[in-house]
């Protein structure tokens, strides 16, 4: 049950991420409003909150969250750009998932 609610914790604080650079991209690429960058500042401090939230050390959760963000990347591509993912996109997201289940679940001495 841990697992899920690590896998969970890191998606969520993926689609964090995402909105919290997305949101500007479209003011300063796609001439949107400025007032994106209200939205964008409170997505992007809950993406740092929610990273905190995990009880193992910062530096191995930010190693394996990267698996998962390139999973949501990926998923955000196809969902909201359009652009259907390649094998290789598939191939490269499914090795950065095995390396962040071997990071976070590897048994530990102590």
């Amino acid at each position: 049950m841990p697992e899920l609610k690590t896998l969970g914790l890191f998606l969520i604080t993926a689609v964090a991420e995402i909105l919290g650079c997305y949101l500007p991209y479209l003011w300063l690429k796609e001439g949107k409003t400025v007032w994106l960058l209200v939205p964008a500042a409170f997505f992007l401090a809950l993406f740092a909150w929610l990273l905190s939230l995990h009880p193992t050390a910062a530096g191995r959760v930010y190693a394996a969250y990267g698996g998962v963000y390139i999973f949501v990347a990926i998923v955000w591509l196809w969902l909201v750009d359009g652009i259907r993912p390649t094998t290789w996109d598939i191939v490269g997201t499914l090795v950065a998932l095995c390396g962040m289940a071997i990071i976070m679940f590897a048994p530990r001495a102590g």
